[in-house]
């Protein structure tokens, strides 16, 4: 079975960010996503991959 793709408001409630802040990685083409129609949708497993992979938790300041 496919996995369920999210829409917009959901991406900003799991990320915890308002939504003009999801649309703003959208237009910086950061965030992993896909139109169907004219509304955008997401795979939650690219959402946890962009996460891991653009996350600051546990990396070290270089000096």
């Amino acid at each position: 079975m496919p996995e369920p793709l999210l829409t917009l408001e959901q991406v900003a409630e799991y990320l915890n960010v308002d939504k003009f802040t999801v649309y703003r990685l959208l237009a910086d083409k950061e965030l992993p996503a896909f139109k169907v129609g004219n509304q955008w949708r997401f795979k939650r497993k690219m959402i946890e991959n962009w996460l891991k992979k653009n996350s600051n938790v546990g990396r070290k300041r270089s000096q």
